[in-house]
């Protein structure tokens, strides 16, 4: 029954937000009112709510899941967005994932199954 999620994120400056997501990261910024801000990617939405307080974005997060992980991690190297302690990795949880931290400080994993999934 349930199709999909969308994560909702805080953000702290809306124009470094809609720089970072549209020309680091490649969505569309879909919509933006009252320091709400919508941005797409192929099958994925993200909002972002503005705040003032710092530190929430650095509690918060989301997963999306993606098919080739690697290419999209080599896009985000690239782009220098790859948290230095979330690069590609196979994980024992069966997932092939990396990491970023937005220019918020939300926590973003990227991943798709690995050969351990099936197991």
């Amino acid at each position: 029954m349930l199709l999909s999620a969308v994560p909702i994120l805080a953000s702290v400056n809306q124009a470094e937000t809609i720089a970072f997501y549209t020309k680091k990261m490649g969505f569309t910024l879909d919509s933006e009112w009252d320091g709400y801000l919508i941005f797409s990617r192929e099958q994925v939405c993200i909002h972002l709510w503005f705040t003032e307080d710092l530190s929430i974005p650095k509690h918060t997060g989301c997963y999306i899941n993606v098919n080739n992980v690697k290419q999209l991690y080599q896009q985000y190297e690239h782009e220098g967005i790859v948290h230095p302690n979330g690069k590609l990795a196979e994980m024992a949880w069966g997932m092939y994932q990396f990491s970023i931290l937005d220019n918020n400080g939300n926590i973003i994993h990227f991943g798709e199954p690995s050969a351990k999934a099936s197991k």
